[in-house]
């Protein structure tokens, strides 16, 4: 079976503490509602100390287009995405000897921030050795359950080419959606969970070539699965100043409710329950989320502890976040033959699951 060899991570170089998003909202909310105070509750209720994002705090006070927006979604997801791929291929503490990138065959560049034609992929193969019939796959729109779906199509690229070694790029710059002028509560919410990430894996077939120092984890299965005629439960509104954030209160209600027996029958398909599962590698959507995933599936806090460090570190990132918690538990070295299940939940409203064991 593929396995995952190698993950990195990349910052943006501006950190926001949470007060300051605080007090930025404040300023630009406070004449449309007169409960400004106890609406703004959401920022400590989130358990979010500091984000990312890929621009002065200040920025995002003043007005933007779309063209704007989207011509820094371009520049900064090229020059991080260059950085992220170079990293995941050099794989400090994870492969035997860095590779270079002639050596991959496919690249899957997972968005769903901003647009780009040429894809961002492509833009990024002219500034690095790529061989001229690397395989490109860009995938947009998938928004937060992205990172887990990018890993399940790199997975079933190596299970028809077993040699290969493939990428899986996720960059989302979501603070360059922020609309200073939208005063509903989906963008209130967005704006105190939503920062920018940027996360690259490596995903081989069972005759690479490439080598690793320790146990790493094996992709058993994965399961994609679609709510029907949920279309209103998360994504963006494409209007002529940029993309509008669309975030139900419902979705702590519906995780609890539908990721349940999603996850039990996945499971039960391998023989396993949850109590064989170690690991749980869950997409960070929000505290609330973390805490319905708890409910839904009978797990103890414990099993959600890192996911809430990535989450109180750096926000959510959308797609790339569920890598970023990938990557802390490939750090953390679990034992071989050890479980894990990796979920994430997005637009569409849709959920990508991946069962893992160490090796």
């Amino acid at each position: 079976m593929p396995k995952i060899l190698s993950v990195s991570t990349f910052k943006p170089p501006h950190e926001v503490k949470q007060q300051q998003a605080v007090e930025l909202t404040r300023s630009l909310f406070s004449e449309k509602y007169n409960d400004i105070e106890r609406l703004l509750k959401v920022f400590q209720n989130g358990d979010i100390e500091t984000r990312n994002v890929c621009m002065p705090i200040e920025w995002y006070g003043k007005e933007h287009d779309f063209e704007e927006r989207n011509n820094l979604y371009i520049q900064h997801t090229v020059d991080f995405g260059v950085q992220a791929v170079l990293s995941c291929l050099k794989g400090d503490g994870m492969l035997d000897e860095p590779i270079e990138p002639s050596m991959i065959d496919a690249i899957y560049f997972i968005s769903s921030s901003g647009i780009s034609t040429p894809s961002i992929e492509a833009r990024i193969m002219n500034r690095l050795p790529f061989r001229d019939d690397t395989k490109r796959v860009p995938i947009w729109g998938l928004g937060c359950a992205g990172g887990a779906a990018g890993i399940s199509r790199a997975y079933e690229y190596c299970l028809a080419f077993p040699e290969a070694n493939v990428l899986v790029l996720s960059a989302e710059l979501c603070s360059l959606t922020f609309q200073k002028d939208d005063y509903s509560k989906s963008n209130l919410v967005g704006v105190s969970l939503f920062s920018d990430g940027i996360a690259c894996a490596l995903v081989s077939g069972d005759k690479s070539s490439v080598k690793v120092k320790k146990a790493m984890p094996k992709v058993i299965a994965t399961t994609s699965k679609l709510m029907p005629d949920s279309e209103n439960v998360m994504g963006w509104d494409v209007k002529n100043t940029g993309l509008y954030v669309v975030f139900s209160k419902s979705i702590p209600a519906i995780i609890t409710n539908w990721l349940g027996p999603f996850v039990h029958e996945f499971l039960g398909d391998h023989g396993l329950t949850k109590d064989d599962i170690s690991h749980f590698v869950a997409h960070p959507g929000g505290k609330k989320i973390l805490e319905a995933y708890e409910t839904a599936l009978g797990f103890d806090q414990n099993k959600t502890d890192i996911s809430r460090d990535v989450l109180r570190h750096n926000g959510n990132m959308s797609s790339p976040t569920i890598l970023y918690v990938l990557e802390k538990f490939m750090e953390s070295e679990p034992a071989a033959g050890e479980y894990g299940l990796m979920a994430a939940l997005g637009p569409g409203f849709c959920g990508e699951l991946l069962l893992l064991k160490w090796e």
